[in-house]
């Protein structure tokens, strides 16, 4: 690679530049939708500054809440979401609102609505916050059906109807991987510009992977079939190289890893947890998304289109308590 070069090129794909171009092939797009990402890449932007300076601004350890999922909420989650929820309103293109730290779901005022649901977690991984391991954003769009008054209806939409998916990991460098439903473009931050650039161009997982990503530690609880299946990544009896295990607990970090360099991430049910964990709507549906569009697949074990599980959802106690997925997989 020729470093002297590119530290001289002038020719950047930003982000911006990119989006607008995309839109230059819909003669009928308003712009809404650019300017949605454009509010949502500035949400990004905001928590990457935020996470990078988190220890000496005291934004590390707990805010002394829980989420809607009953699970102890850091400071950054709660600096994360209100960032992202008062970033998406202000775009006024949003009608609808779903995160996974508010109990309930966010209907925007009628003088700021827009067409389009977001439904996102601001903040996924949190739990390594202290330590410093890679964390990120997750988000989904869709389209409210039609022009009527906006209801929880319109958000209980299976993934096929997804629009666009994406998420932001906060690590080494700032990536934000984007998908409109034609492919997937990955962009680092460059802070010199504070612009995102197109650095991975039209990615597509590898055919072939040697990684396996999964928590062993709970093996002993596993079902048969995911038991039998990890112990032929360890253990191949047709001659070909074992798996390399590698799992790091934050599921935009292991998801990112498994798209560039291929195999396989898994989030099996196991007897602690026999309906899973991981949430259909603002994680499985948005990952799920990006991996079809990267030529890669995302199943249950037993079914293997996540876009044909219009079934999943149920409003429980809360409207954003939507279920989980009892087991996950996702690779090429």
């Amino acid at each position: 690679m020729d470093h002297s070069a590119d530290a001289h090129r002038t020719d950047l794909m930003t982000i911006t530049r990119f989006v607008l171009n995309e839109q230059s092939k819909h003669p009928e797009s308003r712009g809404d939708f650019t300017i949605l990402l454009n509010n949502i890449v500035l949400g990004c932007k905001f928590v990457c500054s935020a996470v990078n300076k988190a220890g000496l601004a005291k934004l590390i350890g707990l805010a002394g809440e829980t989420n809607v999922q009953g699970e102890e909420q850091k400071k950054l989650d709660v600096l994360s979401n209100e960032v992202f929820v008062k970033a998406l309103v202000s775009s006024g293109r949003t009608c609808i609102l779903v995160s996974e730290e508010d109990e309930e779901a966010t209907f925007v005022e009628p003088s700021l609505r827009g067409r389009y649901i977001v439904v996102f977690d601001p903040l996924d991984g949190s739990s390594n916050i202290d330590c410093g391991v890679s964390i990120g954003t997750i988000f989904g769009i869709y389209m409210v059906k039609d022009s009527h008054e906006p209801t929880l209806d319109d958000v209980l939409q299976p993934g096929k109807s997804m629009l666009a998916a994406g998420y932001c990991m906060y690590g080494s460098s700032c990536t934000l991987v984007l998908s409109t439903g034609s492919g997937v473009n990955g962009f680092t931050l460059d802070p010199s510009l504070g612009e995102f650039i197109l650095t991975h161009p039209d990615i597509k997982i590898p055919k072939k992977g040697k990684i396996y990503s999964v928590n062993e530690g709970n093996a002993k609880n596993w079902d048969g079939p995911t038991t039998n299946y990890v112990e032929k990544c360890k253990f191949p009896k047709d001659g070909s190289s074992a798996k390399s295990l590698r799992y790091i607990g934050s599921m935009v970090a292991d998801v990112h890893r498994t798209l560039l360099y291929g195999g396989i991430f898994l989030y099996p049910a196991d007897k602690k947890s026999p309906n899973g964990k991981l949430r259909v709507l603002y994680e499985v549906f948005p990952m799920s998304f990006l991996m079809e569009q990267a030529g890669g697949q995302a199943f249950t074990g037993k079914q293997r289109d996540y876009r044909k599980f219009d079934g999943w959802f149920c409003i429980k106690e809360h409207a954003a308590k939507l279920q989980t997925i009892s087991s996950f997989y996702i690779g090429q």
